[in-house]
């Protein structure tokens, strides 16, 4: 359980690090050419979309660094909920947009938080 928890939270670390960095540093408009999955970024300010990014970049690295440098590991699940928070969000964007295929992809990342912040909280607590 505690290798399979890892795995995930290795995962979900470096999609929202990735994720989140690029929505930092790229343009609101750079971001919307990526295609239908970015339009999302219509409903946002320039500033809305870099505050986003810096929620999961943050998010990310609350997933790894308080378990890898065991500075108060509880951090792990409570940045696993703060990234199911983030994902129930995108989850109504998307839905208002009509884009249920994507609400499907957010759901996705909403239960491997899910399935983080459970395992970090209960069984395999740091």
């Amino acid at each position: 359980m505690h290798t399979a928890l890892w795995i995930v939270t290795a995962l979900l670390a470096a999609a929202y690090f990735f994720g989140g960095a690029g929505k930092v540093v790229l343009a609101k408009e750079r971001i919307h050419a990526f295609g239908p999955s970015a339009h999302w970024t219509e409903d946002f300010s320039e500033a809305g979309v870099k505050g986003i990014g810096a929620v999961e970049v943050l998010a990310a690295v609350g997933l790894v660094l308080p378990a890898v440098t065991d500075i108060a590991p509880v951090l792990v699940p409570v940045a696993a909920v703060g990234i199911m928070v983030l994902m129930t969000g995108a989850a109504v964007v998307r839905f208002r947009r009509k884009e249920f295929k994507l609400v499907a992809v957010d759901l996705v990342y909403l239960a491997l938080a899910a399935f983080v912040a459970w395992g970090r909280f209960g069984p395999e607590a740091f």
